[in-house]
């Protein structure tokens, strides 16, 4: 039980607590509007939706949270973030990839060490299929890319991923309409190298995660898959993939 005194006050302890839980409350129940919605009125009509909440309750939020705590803001964006030193910001925002990929680790292995690894893969698998499109959109929005902005704009799209903040990756120009992109050294890859495992065979997920990405940046991109464990790869890359932009969307 937490403990509550007579006049029902909270300790600093537990109110710093809560207030963390009310971030992840806020944070689930907007992902399960959008979730609604997309299941009720398609991916179109949510992403739309999904825009204009996401504008109008950022902006509440953060002038709320502004005025409670006595902070600036400059942009919509807190002072105190802005007044950080570069390294500091960077190292943050990296701690927040990483972070990102360790909240994807931890459901994976809640599902596997319960249920099995062919159901954590299935879920995985139906999560990036949902996620992919939604980073793409995310970035979109940021960048502020065109409707179809071809293979330099998934090119950009591909550095802003949470992925390029925590893997080293690279481009391979072939064609005018294609390129090769590489992951040429993966943390979880690596990970397993170092304790002696095989691969994680994540091709069935990179398959999902790279072609949903890539026709959310621009329907008209192509995705092939050039290899990804289990598949034998070089030791330069862990996997590769080969993106097209055809005349029409891809199918």
């Amino acid at each position: 039980m937490i403990p509550i005194d007579s006049d029902k006050k909270l300790s600093k302890e537990t109110n710093s607590r809560l207030i963390l839980d009310f971030f992840h409350r806020t944070m689930m129940h907007h992902a399960m509007w959008f979730a609604e919605v997309k299941h009720q009125m398609g991916t179109e009509k949510a992403l739309k939706a999904m825009e204009e909440a996401w504008t109008q309750s950022y902006a509440i939020q953060m002038k709320r949270i502004a005025k409670t705590l006595g902070v600036e803001l400059a942009n919509n964006i807190p002072g105190p973030l802005l007044d950080l030193p570069e390294e500091t910001l960077e190292n943050l925002r990296d701690a927040m990839a990483v972070n990102w990929l360790a909240n994807d680790g931890v459901w994976f292995q809640a599902v596997e060490f319960n249920h099995g690894m062919n159901d954590a893969k299935r879920c995985n698998d139906s999560c990036w299929a949902q996620f992919s499109p939604f980073e793409a959109w995310s970035i979109k929005r940021l960048l502020e890319l065109p409707v179809n902005p071809g293979l330099e704009g998934l090119k950009q799209a591909l550095k802003f991923r949470l992925y390029a903040f925590i893997n080293e990756q690279s481009f391979v120009d072939e064609t005018e309409d294609s390129f090769v992109f590489q992951m040429n050294q993966c943390r979880v890859q690596n990970a397993r190298k170092r304790k002696g495992l095989d691969d994680y065979p994540c091709k069935s997920g990179g398959l999902v995660e790279y072609t949903t990405f890539a026709e959310a940046i621009d329907p008209r991109i192509k995705t092939e898959c050039f290899a990804c464990p289990p598949d034998p790869h070089p030791e330069e890359y862990f996997c590769a993939w080969r993106f097209v932009l055809t005349k029409e969307p891809a199918k």
